[in-house]
């Protein structure tokens, strides 16, 4: 295994860690991963080591205002730099590995990032993956919510904790308490973050009968941070045939490191399995001299 670290110009300069993680054996694909508010690309880590002896490699980085990227924590100005990040993060992932396929997953608000994305530029992905994605209300008090919005107007940048528990993101203890020493997460969104993300989650909506890729959709029925009647609805909308909803009695928030995470992982191997049919495996990625 082989696993690069660096940091890439996002949009408008703006500089973002990434890291990706190679098997020593020719590679079935590329599963490019989106983390959630507060997080950053070392969540994946679990993930990681389960895909990477299947046959996977991996590439993930920071958000903007997350982990060791640049910026406020917790902030946009406009979606768009949301999305335009990822199109250079994709951009840079292609030049790497120009004839691997191309798998895009997404976790909480990364899942809306990726779905904003996806529904705009699908061409350049093979497959979409979307863990409890943020697609409706979300564990934020009403009154926070309401600050956001009328902020958003007047002090964009104005920033709230978000009260977003640590333990409603997995009933592994010793993930939780992980989550508590983790120097690199942060609780925070800005005023203009939030009203953003109500218009993105609406335009998502609306254009989901346009989804035209293979879908999987995984989410926790006890999930407290992200609600699963968003997955639902959203599953309800597309019309694309190829697409599949799971929902896991009990799980919570962060699928991948819950308690039943290895069924959620056998899922998801069982879906890239069957959409990797006939694809040409990449070649091995060389250490750089």
């Amino acid at each position: 295994m082989k696993h690069r670290e660096g940091t890439l110009a996002g949009w408008q300069g703006v500089n973002l860690y990434y890291q990706s993680w190679h098997p020593d054996e020719p590679s079935q694909a590329v599963v490019t991963l989106v983390h959630g508010l507060g997080g950053h690309s070392n969540v994946f880590q679990t993930a990681v080591e389960y895909l990477l002896p299947q046959g996977y490699e991996v590439y993930a980085f920071d958000l903007r205002g997350h982990g060791r990227s640049a910026e406020q924590r917790g902030h946009i100005n406009a979606w768009a730099e949301f999305r335009e990040d990822l199109r250079i993060f994709l951009r840079f992932v292609r030049s790497q590995r120009t004839s691997c396929p191309l798998i895009l997953w997404g976790h909480s608000l990364g899942g809306t990032i990726v779905l904003d994305y996806v529904l705009r530029s699908p061409d350049e992905i093979q497959g979409l993956i979307v863990t409890a994605p943020a697609l409706s209300k979300v564990s934020v008090s009403r009154t926070k919510l309401a600050i956001g919005r009328l902020m958003s107007r007047f002090v964009p940048r104005f920033s709230l904790r978000l009260g977003i528990h640590h333990y409603v993101g997995s009933r592994n203890p010793k993930v939780v308490e992980a989550y508590r020493q983790d120097p690199l997460r942060h609780e925070y969104g800005s005023a203009r973050l939030a009203t953003e993300y109500f218009s993105t989650v609406r335009w998502i909506y609306r254009h989901a009968s346009e989804l035209k890729i293979p879908l999987l959709i995984l989410h926790g029925s006890s999930d407290r941070v992200t609600l699963p009647e968003g997955s639902r609805l959203f599953f309800q909308e597309v019309i694309f045939p190829d697409k599949e909803h799971r929902e896991y009695p009990g799980s919570y928030h962060d699928l991948f490191v819950d308690t039943d995470y290895e069924l959620v992982f056998l899922d998801l191997e069982n879906w890239l399995k069957r959409h990797l049919i006939g694809a040409k495996t990449c070649q091995p990625f060389l250490t750089e001299a």
